[in-house]
């Protein structure tokens, strides 16, 4: 990392480093030089389509990878955590790809910060639930995963907008509508440590949406276009899975994200629900 000058080549070497734990530690060493001033803005430079990946876990089809339940067995809760740790390690990739991915977009260096800072946190996920793990006797690679999570990045490279359309305010905001029922349970369940892990990652990712809402925004703004009409037309025409309620209002709005952008794509979600059971 040290041999990196500027802060798109630093991100390329964390998206070319194979090993999970190296790529969160890379993440975490580059977002230090940026801070410290050691690396300059970013320059154009080669990056990889996909990121490197370790051998293990084998990766698998979305639907092939059995669904998760919370219970006061550790198999149940190793499983949960384990699908975590691949979404933080692909949110790592994610992350530093935004960082580089878009040269010629003319973002200021605020744009720099805000995603290497999102880069920075999404490795100190990665690394705090992997220690979780093998504190509950498991490791990351110990069970299958999917691949479906970059398949986001692959098809918004050609356009920052439908970046910002798509991963923070599509992915990550289903997390801070999801997380805080795994929260309860957990506690439930009598497992606090894991708890206070996603209560971490949840109150952080509200942050990160925020960093995708300021940037969609930003860009919205340079090109003309109205920021509602627009995300909803991203997200109705490239994403595949639908905007799911119920949602965390609460979070959405305190990341700035308001249910007039989100509110009427729930609504057809639930409709088509509604129609295919006839």
């Amino acid at each position: 990392m040290t041999s990196a000058t500027d802060i798109a080549t630093a991100a390329r070497t964390v998206l070319l480093t194979a090993d999970a734990r190296a790529k969160a530690e890379a993440g975490r060493a580059a977002a230090a030089a940026w801070r410290a001033g050691g690396l300059a803005m970013p320059v154009a430079v080669d990056l990889p389509d996909r990121p490197a990946r370790p051998d293990e876990p084998p990766l698998l089809p979305p639907r092939g990878v059995k669904k998760r339940k919370i219970t006061e067995a550790p198999a149940g809760r190793v499983a949960l955590l384990h699908a975590l740790a691949h979404i933080e390690l692909n949110a790592v990739d994610l992350s530093w790809d935004a960082v580089a991915r878009f040269p010629d977009a003319g973002f200021p260096r605020g744009y720099v910060d805000d995603w290497v800072r999102v880069a920075d946190e999404e490795s100190k996920h990665f690394l705090l639930l992997v220690d979780r793990l093998e504190q509950l006797g498991s490791r990351y690679g110990d069970l299958p995963a999917h691949d479906g999570l970059w398949q986001a990045a692959v098809e918004t490279m050609d356009d920052p907008l439908a970046r910002h359309a798509l991963v923070p305010l599509v992915l990550e905001a289903r997390g801070l509508d999801v997380t805080p029922a795994m929260i309860a349970r957990l506690r439930e369940v009598g497992d606090d440590a894991s708890a206070d892990i996603l209560q971490v990652i949840h109150d952080d990712e509200i942050g990160h949406v925020a960093v995708g809402k300021r940037w969609f925004d930003h860009l919205c703004a340079v090109r003309g276009l109205a920021p509602i009409e627009t995300w909803q037309h991203i997200v109705r025409t490239r994403f595949r899975g639908g905007v799911k309620p119920p949602f965390n209002v609460p979070a959405r709005e305190a990341a700035g994200f308001s249910a007039a952008f989100y509110g009427p794509l729930g609504e057809e979600y639930e409709a088509e629900q509604r129609r295919r059971r006839g």
